[in-house]
Order: C-alpha cells, then sequence, then structure tokens
C-alpha cells in the first residue's frame, strides 16, 4: 500500500492580513506549512508528499521548506486559479507514482495529529473517501439579514476539516472530470458519485484563518 499527502497552500490567506501568506507565518522555530508536512511525515505508511503553492511563493517555500531532507517530498507544484483546481495539479503530479491512496490536507490546519491521520487511512480500506470532521452541536439558524430567522435542524451535520482522503485512481476521475468550482474534495468525490465516511476530528484541528487564530496558533505551539 502506498499513501500519498497533497498539502495545498496555494491561498493568499487575505483575511488574516499582513504581506506573507499564513502558511509561511512563523509558529516557533518553523513555519505553519512546515509543521503540517512534517505532520504526515512522522507516519511511515506516507510514502509521497507534494506541496501545491502560488507561483508567487517558490522563494517562501524555499525558506520555510529549508533543511527538510526527507526524500519523500517531491518537488512542489504551482496551483490554478481554484482549490480544486490547484488540488488537480498536485494530483496529476502524483500520477506517475501511482499511489493506492492520497490524502489532501489544508496547509493552513498545522494540528493534525498522527492518530487522526491513521484513522483516514484504514477508513480508506473500506470506503471510496473519508473526510476529517466534527459533529454541529451548537444550535442552528438561518438569517437572512433583516431579523427574518429559521431554526435549522443540526441533526447528522458535520463541519468538515482536512485531511479529506480518497482511493486516488477515483478521486483523480473526479477531478478531471469536476469544473473546479467545487469548495472541497468531498464536493467534488460526492459529484462523481463516491462514498465518503466521516472520520471524527476534533477542535484542535482548526484552520488558521483570523489573527485571533493565529494568535491561538502561536501559543498552541508553545505548549507542545
Amino acid at each position: 500500500m502506498s499513501v500519498a499527502v497533497v498539502i495545498v497552500a496555494a491561498g493568499r490567506g487575505r483575511r488574516l492580513g499582513g504581506e506573507i501568506p499564513k502558511q509561511y507565518l512563523p509558529l516557533g522555530d518553523r513555519t505553519v506549512l512546515r509543521i503540517s508536512v512534517e505532520a504526515f511525515l512522522a507516519l511511515e505508511v506516507v510514502t509521497q508528499v507534494i506541496v501545491v503553492l502560488h507561483p508567487d511563493d517558490r522563494a517562501l517555500y524555499e525558506t520555510a521548506m529549508s533543511g527538510v531532507t526527507d526524500t519523500r517530498v517531491l518537488p512542489a507544484v504551482e496551483g490554478a486559479a481554484t482549490r480544486a483546481g490547484s488540488v488537480r495539479n498536485g494530483l496529476e503530479a502524483l500520477a506517475a507514482h501511482n499511489p493506492s491512496k492520497v490524502l489532501i490536507h489544508d496547509a493552513a490546519r498545522p494540528f493534525i495529529t498522527g492518530e487522526v491521520i491513521t484513522e483516514v487511512i484504514e477508513t480508506l480500506d473500506r470506503t471510496a473517501g473519508a473526510c476529517v470532521g466534527v459533529p454541529v452541536v451548537d444550535a442552528m439558524w438561518r438569517s437572512d439579514g433583516a431579523g427574518g430567522l429559521e431554526s435549522v435542524s443540526r441533526d447528522n451535520l458535520w463541519r468538515a476539516q482536512t485531511p479529506q482522503g480518497f482511493r486516488f485512481d477515483a478521486i483523480l476521475a473526479a477531478h478531471r472530470a469536476h469544473d473546479g468550482s467545487g469548495a472541497d474534495d468531498v464536493a467534488v468525490a460526492v459529484e462523481a458519485g463516491l462514498a465518503v465516511t466521516f472520520v471524527r476530528g476534533s477542535d484542535g484541528n482548526y484552520k488558521i484563518t483570523t489573527s485571533e487564530d493565529y494568535a491561538r496558533a502561536q501559543e498552541d505551539v508553545a505548549g507542545l
């Protein structure tokens, strides 16, 4: 069995502000991106890791990954105009290696654990897709912005996280048939008729999006 990983790092992180995309911000003595990459390299079952980056970020990437000599890290590839397009570029670059499974992970989620990664990989033994997520426990309301409110049942609702894992051939075919508009890879998979099972994640696997998230991440990495 071979398990590849696509780390999606082609976004600009505009909501965080600042000149440096969030995936290249420092966390302790590393960067957000490097911590994410090394979370997967810590598992022997992982056979390839490839980062998809923005064309303007090549120098930032090289600095962030300086000193990483693990031969499982393949040359980074450039992303596309959409997230789905960027993922497809990463999958196409992996096609020559023909892994049996692939995990797709947001670079801005640096605190994914080995236990959850392993569970995603093992879940793919019995289903075509697996997505890390957290069940919704709060009351849900839909608002029209003008005072109109509608209660929404939280039953069977999940907050999707990453990694999202798939059998490689199936998700590559799904992306090749997709128009590039999918919000995440579960959307691409479901459109292609692939079965996806949720794997329980945690609130600790948050995505760094705002300055508050980054401040939290700095505290969390200091506690490791």
